[in-house]
């Protein structure tokens, strides 16, 4: 095959390829959004503690009982989407979910991709927010509750806002990862660009489709790798 002759043919190939790395980028931005507010909730509650201040014995034990619980729940969550590899929560969520219960029948198979990946991402990132959280020195937290301020208080008020600085690298990196990891969708049928260069090679019996679809993944890859460089640096200035 002559080099004018393959270039013809990438170019003929890029406006769908560019079309279904919309679907890409659009994935790999819910899943990462919905994620990012699903992990705080994890990571806060699997370090919940309660305050013992001016409460009453009966209430304190209620009160510890339902904190073992939340914590218990959120760090099984953790476990069990960071023990299990996302492929196989794809196929469970598109495929098994219909066969125990024909209701939670998810047709859509972007749907099914998007809670696919924001379940298992939001294990991830709540492991990242617990480490920034936990990395806050205990003596504020000691503060914050001699000042009268509630743990929910504390947290949005004073934790939170320092850890944030801390969590922005791994969390960037954790962004990228899922933009490449999102080639996964491909064996539900959901055209994003894995699937589509996939569709092209086979259709054309050519395997060159797959440059222009590695160009395209690394610069987006790119793009944001250098994007989230620049959000690090401005915000070390800061800090």
């Amino acid at each position: 095959m002559d080099s004018s002759s393959t270039i013809e043919k990438i170019i003929t190939w890029m406006p769908s390829l560019l079309e279904a790395s919309k679907i890409t980028l659009l994935l790999t931005l819910a899943s990462v959004s919905a994620a990012l507010v699903l992990s705080i909730f994890l990571a806060l509650g699997k370090i919940l503690r309660v305050h013992n201040r001016n409460v009453p014995r009966p209430l304190l034990l209620l009160k510890e009982t339902g904190t073992s619980a939340v914590r218990w729940l959120c760090s099984a969550y953790i476990f069990v989407f960071r023990g299990t590899p996302l492929l196989i929560q794809l196929y469970f969520i598109y495929y098994t979910l219909p066969k125990i219960n024909p209701a939670m029948n998810i047709k859509d198979r972007f749907t099914a991709a998007w809670i696919a990946f924001s379940l298992n991402i939001a294990a991830y990132l709540a492991e990242i927010i617990r480490a920034a959280i936990q990395s806050i020195h205990k003596g504020q937290l000691e503060a914050s509750h001699a000042l009268g301020l509630s743990y929910a208080q504390t947290m949005r008020l004073v934790v939170l806002p320092q850890a944030y600085r801390r969590m922005v690298p791994p969390v960037c990196n954790e962004f990228v990862m899922v933009l490449k990891d999102t080639s996964l969708v491909s064996i539900i049928a959901l055209c994003d660009l894995s699937f589509q260069t996939q569709k092209i090679a086979s259709a054309r019996a050519s395997a060159v489709v797959y440059i222009p679809a590695l160009v395209i993944y690394l610069i987006m890859t790119a793009i944001f790798t250098v994007t989230f460089h620049l959000i690090e640096k401005k915000l070390a200035v800061r800090e």
